[in-house]
């Protein structure tokens, strides 16, 4: 779904906007009735259009790397485990509360 909002209703409502979006809806922000930004789901793909195709080609001249897909099985998991007094001790350690 696409919902119309201005900046000032973003503002006062931005969390429940992201929500919205998170569950696929499309929100067009306005400034004084003229759109001016797009909030949607991240791509996985490269942009279409102009900017895509200057995208492939400056990754296909080496120029660039382009990421692996914005989602989280896109990446393997790390196999690395922690105690969490090892991370505590290391925070604290790192903001001077040793």
């Amino acid at each position: 779904m696409v919902k119309t909002i201005n900046i000032r209703a973003l503002k006062d409502k931005l969390s429940a906007y992201l929500r919205d979006v998170q569950r696929g809806d499309v929100i067009l922000v306005t400034d004084r009735g003229r759109v001016v930004a797009e909030i949607r789901l991240p791509s996985v793909d490269a942009p279409s259009g102009a900017a895509g195709e200057k995208l492939r080609r400056l990754a296909t001249e080496g120029v660039v790397k382009l990421g692996l897909p914005n989602r989280g099985d896109a990446y393997r998991k790390s196999g690395v485990s922690l105690p969490d007094t090892v991370v505590d001790d290391a925070l604290g350690w790192t903001r001077g509360a040793r």
